[in-house]
């Protein structure tokens, strides 16, 4: 309602901020993961779709919002590719469009293959512009942070769809690529904690290391890998049992727009759960009720700042 209510403002074609999109990930992650464990809670099938369905339509709505304001003036990408919540919310923009593609799998494999390349296509076109961006813009910009994984290893979504529509090379390109990238920013990122920890309204940030462990076993599993998953399924426990003993001190800024980054990662890690199963059904399912009120709930407080007028403000804010 409060999307809705806020349509009509003026300048909301004009403004939309891509702090918009990360929650919207996390809630697409989180219909993909029900579709995994709707049979293990004994819910019929169109729950899960009905979650995905309403998403995959609030995708839309945003990224048409987004679109009307990079036709206007095309330049505001790289614009907004020059700072960290604008490379974090255009990253997860691209990012859902292999979420859609996995989404439109059961219902049709020619439209999810082609959704699919789309999306490895405008993802990289974005990397072409950011890369630029990093060449010409101050070092500052160049420092390696989680939000390199949604730019750099994002491409291990992919793989969600790849196998099932006849890409099983792309799948398992984007599997070793993603993964040697993903190991490299995870390396420099726990130095960079140890010697230069982020400020308190950067640091839920951090979460977003947990996503590749998730979305790398979830392909791992895919292309038949199961150990190589079982071992990123352990490295997700610890990460997000990290995050869960630290989440006192990662939310010491409280509440901010930043907060997004929280949601797919935890949806991922439920999904990877839930999809190994065995002595990782519980936990999976575990996880997945804990994310199901969690995500909502951040990505309602976001869209409210949106149709307000004051997500890019309050996103400003918060990095300011």
């Amino acid at each position: 309602m409060a999307v809705m209510a806020g349509a009509g403002a003026p300048g909301l074609w004009r403004r939309t901020p891509p702090a918009v999109f990360p929650p919207i990930m996390g809630l697409f992650g989180l219909g993909l993961a029900w579709r995994r464990g709707v049979n293990s809670f004994g819910l019929p099938d169109g729950f899960a779709e009905a979650i995905l369905g309403a998403v995959t339509a609030l995708y839309l709505f945003c990224l048409l919002a987004y679109l009307a304001k990079f036709l206007r003036r095309p330049a505001v990408l790289a614009e907004d590719l020059r700072v960290l919540p604008g490379r974090a919310g255009v990253g997860a923009m691209v990012l859902c469009l292999y979420l859609v593609a996995a989404v439109a799998l059961p219902y049709g494999p020619g439209l999810a293959r082609s959704l699919l390349w789309v999306a490895v296509v405008v993802h990289a076109a974005m990397l072409v512009v950011l890369i630029r961006v990093f060449a010409t813009g101050p070092a500052e910009q160049r420092r390696v942070t989680p939000v390199w994984h949604l730019n750099f290893v994002g491409f291990i979504l992919a793989g969600l769809t790849a196998p099932a529509v006849g890409e099983t090379a792309l799948a398992w390109a984007v599997l070793w690529v993603t993964g040697f990238i993903a190991v490299l920013i995870w390396a420099i990122g726990a130095r960079q904690l140890r010697t230069a920890p982020p400020p308190a309204p950067l640091r839920p940030l951090l979460s977003i290391h947990l996503a590749p462990a998730a979305m790398l076993g979830v392909v791992a599993l895919g292309v038949g890998f199961e150990n190589v998953a079982q071992i990123f399924a352990v490295i997700a426990a610890v990460m997000l049992a990290l995050l869960i003993i630290g989440l006192r001190w990662i939310t010491a800024a409280g509440f901010s727009p930043l907060w997004g980054a929280f949601t797919f990662p935890l949806a991922a890690t439920s999904s990877l759960w839930i999809a190994i199963g065995g002595v990782w059904s519980v936990p999976g399912g575990i996880a997945l009720i804990a994310a199901t009120p969690f995500v909502p709930w951040i990505a309602a407080r976001v869209l409210q700042l949106w149709a307000k007028g004051v997500l890019a403000a309050k996103t400003n804010a918060a990095t300011a």
